[in-house]
């Protein structure tokens, strides 16, 4: 337990916030001019930073590993889908004030490929320069 608090700090601090931001109840903005679907570039940018994280911490943790394990795959791709998927259902089951959407998951999942394609294209390469 504390390994990962001590290796991924600010991973483990994303989590909790996505977790939060999903169950508490919003104030109304109908207010509020915002385009339509803002609410998906928000589920996009939520999953995006909490992958992007986990990879940025994991590629810093393991700067001199050749390829990318197999865990890292599972936690930071993997998790974050089960996760977004697991929340939108109980979001639908056990809240009055919240919906389960699939475009909501889409864009969730949408984001952590984002997120993965970063790390591996340009993150990876700039920390493992780094490392040399």
């Amino acid at each position: 337990m504390f390994y990962y608090l001590r290796k991924y700090p600010f991973s483990l601090l994303i989590i909790a916030a996505v977790i939060y931001l999903s169950f508490f109840r919003p104030p109304d903005l109908n207010e509020l001019p915002l385009f339509p679907g803002v609410d998906k570039v928000v589920h996009f940018c939520m999953y995006g930073g909490m992958s992007g994280m986990l990879w940025l911490e994991f590629l810093r943790n393991h700067r001199n590993r050749e390829g990318i394990a197999w865990h890292v795959w599972v936690g930071a791709v993997v998790c974050p889908i089960l996760l977004s998927g697991l929340i939108e259902i109980l979001q639908s089951t056990y809240t009055t004030y919240r919906s389960g959407d699939w475009l909501d998951f889409l864009a969730n999942a949408g984001g952590v490929f984002a997120a993965t394609l970063v790390a591996r294209f340009v993150l990876r390469p700039r920390i493992r320069k780094r490392a040399v």
